[in-house]
Parts: structure tokens; sequence; C-alpha cells
């Protein structure tokens, strides 16, 4: 995920925050989550690529 997903998680959180909506917040600390992981599969995907074309 990009930058974008990272950056529209946090505004869904603060928004979430702002208007005391749990799950809004909760939405937008998903979404960092999930951009998080997703970036961590993609580096291990390219170090596997790395290894195997050694």
């Amino acid at each position: 995920m990009s930058l974008s997903d990272k950056l529209g998680g946090k505004a869904k959180e603060a928004a979430g925050e702002a208007i005391g909506d749990d799950q809004l917040r909760a939405e937008g600390k998903a979404d960092q989550l999930a951009a998080k992981v997703k970036d961590a599969a993609t580096e291990v995907i390219d170090k596997v690529k790395n290894i195997v074309q050694k």
C-alpha cells in the first residue's frame, strides 16, 4: 500500500477521534495496519526474489 493509504487511515482515525466515532477511529487504525502489513509482505517478496535470482 502506498503512503496515501497510510495517510488515509491516519485521517480516518483523526476524524473518528474528533467526532467521537469509535468505529471510524477503528477503521483508520485497521487501514494503517493493513498498509504496514502490505509493505512488509512486499519487502519479503522482494528479498526472496533477490535470493532466488542469485
